[in-house]
């Protein structure tokens, strides 16, 4: 696998306006290294324990944005560090973040997670929901977190009208919100959408952000 033939590929294909996380979870810390020399600043991981032993071990001006499912009991290990949490799927995790970052004394970025799949397994805000954290101004309760977009998942399937529509849900939501009176719209500018099979369709219904694992790095390394 030539991981820095991939990565200049895949960043040559892409609008200015899309930015490229390489999705490095399960991968080791040289496949890191070569996509670092290659240009690649942004790596998402989804476990706290292989992030927390990667991350000091790396070069320091790496963007690192947790992609998975984060326990509230972990948001510490990570507070003092990450640039991004994309994956914030309830208020109990937004409250985590929100006092963590006070105790590091800095201001945590995040993307709300929606739930648009037909997939039971995938987790996130339903679209109601997401709405209703801005509409009843329950995001002011959170200094230390400042929400910067949306992120979703589409079904895994070959259906690629199915992917295309779950994908303008959250494309939609992303306008609706960013039109919003009191939305900071300087701030609210990212929409995390799109990976490896799908990235181009997300690209296409407004995709800001693209998570790519297999298509810079290969198979996992479980």
């Amino acid at each position: 696998m030539d991981i820095k033939r991939n990565i200049r590929a895949i960043c040559s294909s892409l609008p200015e306006s899309v930015k490229l996380v390489a999705v490095s979870k399960f991968h080791p810390v040289e496949s890191i290294k070569e996509a670092y020399e290659a240009g690649q600043r942004i790596f998402g991981e989804s476990r706290v324990q292989e992030l927390t032993a990667k991350q000091p071990v790396l070069p320091e001006d790496i963007e690192w944005h947790f992609i998975g499912t984060l326990q509230t009991n972990k948001v510490r290990y990570i507070a003092p560090f990450i640039s991004m949490i994309q994956s914030v799927d309830s208020i109990r995790l937004l409250q985590e973040i929100n006092r963590r970052a006070g105790e590091c004394n800095r201001i945590i970025h995040v993307l709300i997670e929606v739930h648009i799949a037909e997939e039971d397994s995938k987790h996130g805000f339903s679209p109601d929901e997401c709405k209703s954290l801005f509409t009843q101004k329950t995001l002011r309760q959170f200094p230390g977190v400042r929400v910067c977009g949306l992120m979703g998942m589409a079904t895994f399937t070959d259906d690629a009208d199915r992917i295309r529509r779950e994908f303008g849900i959250l494309r939609n939501l992303f306008k609706e919100i960013k039109s919003m009176p009191d939305t900071d719209k300087d701030i609210f500018t990212e929409l995390s959408m799109g990976m490896s099979d799908d990235y181009n369709t997300a690209i296409e219904e407004g995709s800001t952000m693209i998570r790519i694992g297999t298509g810079i790095f290969g198979t996992r390394e479980y």
